[in-house]
């Protein structure tokens, strides 16, 4: 099965080791950048190892054309995806998309009903998901290990320098949608959500603090309210020097589950305890690379094995629209001062 990369950005050289890694008949076929130099720097660079050529496209037209080409994944900024998804979906291609989808829940409800029209396969590299420590955690909960769920807290006390921001169209609401909520935190905020259910009223605060020059938000704390009733706390940030590990604290009535980065602990109320997993680096200090492609892979070896097998991703654009309607609701709260219902978004 063979992938075309489009965006050659930050994160592409992540999404090339984690295709490369596969094996088993997957094969990272061609890239495409807006800027050929970089397309072909990309290929010596990250592509050495490969013994079949690597083609380098001059646009998405050719992609859409290639035969060969059945998944494409798509690594652009957020504000360069609309009409990049429309062509390839009516040419037939799955495609798999960096977090988040689009800039704004209308947007990115527009690019999941383009792939559902044209029956094609849509997935998101929300790979936080599929790390060994949250998987312990989904099926604690399956289990009924801690009982009912009264209280969770999500956190990330991460950090950037301000040479991160100064990237043009970085933190802009024009190019990325916004700031530490959708850029950064959006991973820790949809694994809570995949675990614990959605959230129904919000109430928050989003500034930029005085440690960054950016339009948008460096700083988010805001009030949960879940739809099974439970209560929440988030703190978002990347103004937290010099950042430590994201966690998402579950509170039940048999007892406490943490989740930190890649480690999860049961605390029973019986003072015994449960641990799955060690804490890794996820990118939450000064370099945001600073994390394993092997997240990324298996969000590849799902959406690969999904499109074989004719079944649904692991984690699907609909999933991803719900994170993006809790941070849409998170910041209009902020903005507007008040509580505010989350838009269901089924």
């Amino acid at each position: 099965m063979e992938i075309a990369l489009v965006g050659l950005g930050m994160v592409a050289g992540t999404h090339a080791k984690a295709i490369q890694s596969i094996g088993d008949d997957v094969r990272l076929a061609g890239v495409l950048s807006r800027h050929k130099d970089r397309a072909e720097k990309f290929v010596e660079e990250h592509c050495s190892e490969t013994a079949d050529p690597i083609t380098i496209y001059e646009n998405i037209s050719e992609i859409a054309a290639d035969p060969r080409i059945e998944i494409v994944a798509l690594c652009t900024p957020p504000n360069a995806r609309t009409e990049i998804v429309k062509e390839l979906a009516e040419a037939g291609k799955h495609i798999l998309i960096e977090k988040p989808l689009e800039r704004t829940l209308t947007a990115a409800t527009e690019i999941v009903e383009i792939c559902e029209n044209n029956n094609v396969m849509l997935g998101v590299f929300f790979q936080h998901r599929l790390r060994q420590s949250a998987l312990a955690a989904r099926e604690a909960l399956a289990q009924g290990k801690l009982g009912e769920i009264a209280a969770v807290e999500i956190n990330v006390p991460w950090w950037r320098e301000q040479a991160y921001y100064d990237e043009p169209g970085r933190g802009t609401y024009a190019r990325d949608g916004g700031g530490v909520l959708i850029s950064q935190s959006i991973h820790t905020i949809d694994v809570a959500i995949s675990l614990v259910g959605q959230v129904s009223r919000v109430q928050a605060m989003a500034r930029t603090t005085s440690l960054h020059e950016m339009e948008s938000e460096d700083f988010v704390s805001a009030g949960l309210e879940f739809a099974n009733g439970a209560v929440g706390s988030l703190l978002a940030s990347t103004a937290s020097y010099p950042g430590s590990a994201e966690s998402i604290t579950i509170h039940g009535t048999k007892g406490s589950a943490s989740l930190v980065s890649g480690k999860f602990t049961l605390s029973y109320q019986d003072g015994t305890s449960e641990v799955v997993g060690e804490e890794v680096a996820s990118g939450g200090g000064a370099d945001p690379m600073a994390f394993t492609h092997a997240w990324h892979q298996a969000v590849v070896e799902d959406f690969v094995d999904a499109v074989r097998n004719d079944r649904a991703p692991a984690i699907t654009g609909r999933d991803a629209l719900k994170v993006q309607s809790l941070i849409e609701a998170i910041t209009k709260s902020s903005r507007e001062g008040r509580i505010l219902d989350v838009p269901a978004t089924e």
